[in-house]
């Protein structure tokens, strides 16, 4: 078992880039979405998309100290490309007075300087909305939403070369980078503005305030030695075969280890896919899961009319966020049934049409596996594309390709399983009917802003992925016979026996299990607390890690729309539990006490 994590401590410890945080009770569970000083004040670390990571807030804010003014923050971003579409999205928000003051500063290589070979091969480049402080919040719902926010390695390395005047302030085009590529934005006028392009406004050219003569300057000595520890971490050459490798794993074709040193990978010749066709050019690395899934729904917008797109099943909360704030809109069922595709069967008969159909597989927190047989079907009838997040399935248990035009998948989880990195994937169905349309519109607004760090880390972490889900398949299985059958426990849901299992079954490879994430309700709150405080388990936001991991879920996802969740058969007081590689017994031992103590609570009516 992981030694015990305190209050705000990152998950795993001692880990600089670790995606969980320790909120090892049920109150400070409360007290975190409370902001609750006691244990705001104590968070070292949070999950990237929620909690900007320390490193990059340093960096904003000498970005600010240096070119910004008082009263002023900063948001950053890979490219200029992105920091444009975080811009719009503030300006379409915000009063004439705040939009005036937003403004990007963007960050580029100084050629005046002498850089070593390694930093000139690399993407260095940063971009930094400034706006006054008081529009952080809407700035936030953009990073949170889109996954497009800088990783913290991209930040932790950029910052060094800021440092040293390495990286300074480019001049800024007039046009957007992406009005360049000539494919206008095809939706109603209400989401396009005079000369924009993807919604997004062309920003008057600014001129950032240069440094004066007396801001301190780390010597070049201090640069070299930088890059050379860079270089020494990471050898460039390995970043273009480690995403090949990542690239193939994803397609099914490749599980086993690989020397990133010796040319080109082989040629694909097969893969678990099901799809002979399939290329590795077909599958596209993000650098955060829900980036994998805000760029499908952005390729869709751009491929097809746009329309209002359908969430099926009751959502992660930022997958839900896209669909509804980044274009024509969202029709959402939150209870994926049989009921649910037959309201939306009468709406296509009646002639209502839509984008495309986002599911997870299973659904997350319930475990919930939507029809997809009918949903294929009813999509291939009325013309809509179908797109499903196999995140807590994963592709080594299941198979969803064929159902689906474009597959998604946070890598961050189980595919890494160390909680030390973050990474996005998709996929498109090279036999879907928008094939050829996806990919040209790929081809055009697809970037490849993954940091070579990250990419390292993901490909290593990467390489016994299949064998770890078998292990945690098993460790799932057992931990539900400890749960199921206690007369303490109202409902577990686990695809092996949820009502929706025949579902799963369609597309469960004929060696894969059922996945390693599971959530329990009681038939008490007093004992839901009870039982979540005495796991001696790491507990946090995340799923997928290589260790049991605890938390609850709908408090962190949904503290503010708790009746909401509860009207779709979300109980406020699940426990969600990602199951990990510890030794089975064990983890059985560790349940069975954990319900030892929940009985040892008495409950008055």
């Amino acid at each position: 078992m992981m030694p015990e994590i305190g209050l705000g401590e990152s998950i795993p410890p001692d880990t600089a880039h670790a995606v969980s945080v320790s909120l090892p009770t049920w109150k400070a569970n409360v007290g975190y979405e409370e902001g609750e000083d006691w244990v705001v004040n104590r968070m070292t670390t949070g999950y990237p998309r929620f909690f900007v990571h320390k490193g990059i807030q340093a960096f904003a804010k000498d970005i600010v100290d240096r070119h910004g003014s008082p009263g002023q923050q900063a948001m950053l971003f890979p490219t200029p490309r992105v920091a444009n579409r975080c811009q719009d999205f503030i300006l379409q928000r915000v009063s004439p007075e705040l939009a005036s003051q937003v403004r990007i500063i963007d960050f580029t290589l100084n050629k005046s300087k002498e850089l070593s070979p390694v930093l000139k091969k690399l993407t260095s480049t940063i971009s930094a909305v400034v706006y006054p402080s008081e529009v952080f919040p809407i700035a936030k719902q953009y990073w949170q939403h889109t996954g497009e926010g800088t990783s913290s390695r991209r930040a932790e390395f950029c910052h060094g070369l800021f440092k040293d005047d390495l990286l300074i302030p480019a001049a800024r085009s007039r046009t957007p980078p992406e009005a360049s590529q000539g494919r206008p934005f095809r939706g109603p006028r209400r989401y396009t503005r005079p000369g924009s392009i993807d919604g997004i406004s062309s920003p008057a050219p600014s001129t950032p305030k240069q440094p004066s003569p007396e801001t301190p300057v780390e010597s070049l000595e201090s640069s070299r030695f930088l890059e050379e520890r860079f270089g020494r971490n990471l050898d460039l050459s390995m970043v273009e075969r480690a995403k090949s490798a990542i690239r193939r794993r994803i397609a099914g074709a490749m599980a086993h280890d690989v020397d990133l040193n010796n040319g080109p990978l082989p040629a694909m010749t097969s893969n678990t896919r099901g799809m002979p066709n399939l290329e590795e050019s077909d599958v596209y690395l993000y650098p955060a899961g829900m980036n994998a899934i805000f760029n499908a729904h952005r390729a869709l917008l751009h491929a097809r009319e746009p329309a209002q797109s359908i969430n099926f099943g009751f959502p992660y909360v930022d997958t839900l966020k896209i669909l509804q704030k980044f274009g024509p809109g969202c029709l959402f069922y939150g209870h994926a049934s049989a009921d649910d595709l037959d309201d939306l069967e009468a709406r296509l008969k009646s002639g209502e049409r839509f984008l495309g159909l986002f599911c997870e597989f299973p659904g997350n927190p319930l475990l919930t596996c939507p029809d997809l047989t009918r949903i294929r079907k009813l999509a291939d009838e009325y013309d809509f594309a179908v797109v499903v997040d196999e995140t807590i399935g994963t592709f080594a248990n299941i198979n969803v390709l064929p159902v689906a035009d474009v597959v998604v998948s946070s890598l961050t989880k189980i595919f890494s399983g160390d909680s030390n990195v973050m990474g996005g994937g998709l996929v498109l169905n090279p036999e879907s009917k928008y094939y050829r349309t996806l990919k040209t519109v790929m081809d055009e607004i697809y970037e490849d802003n993954y940091w070579p760090e990250d990419v390292i880390f993901m490909e290593r972490n990467s390489r016994d992925f299949e064998s770890r889900v078998v292990r945690i398949n098993a460790n799932s299985d057992a931990i539900c016979e400890v749960l199921r059958t206690h007369p303490l426990i109202k409902s577990i849901y686990y695809p092996k026996y949820n009502d929706s299992k025949s579902h799963y079954e369609k597309v469960r490879l004929p060696d894969g299990g059922y996945g390693g994430l599971l959530s329990v309700v009681f038939q008490q709150k007093e004992h839901a607390q009870a039982f979540f405080d005495a796991l001696p388990l790491a507990k946090g936001p995340s799923l997928g890690t290589n260790f049991t991991l605890a938390s609850p879920y709908v408090l962190l996802a949904h503290y503010q729309e708790l009746e909401w969740a509860e009207r779709f058969g979300v109980d406020p007081y699940l426990v969600r539990v990602s199951v990990g590689l510890e030794e089975t017994t064990e983890l059985q031992g560790t349940f069975t006490d954990a319900l030892k103590a929940a009985e040892a609570v008495s409950v008055t009516s």
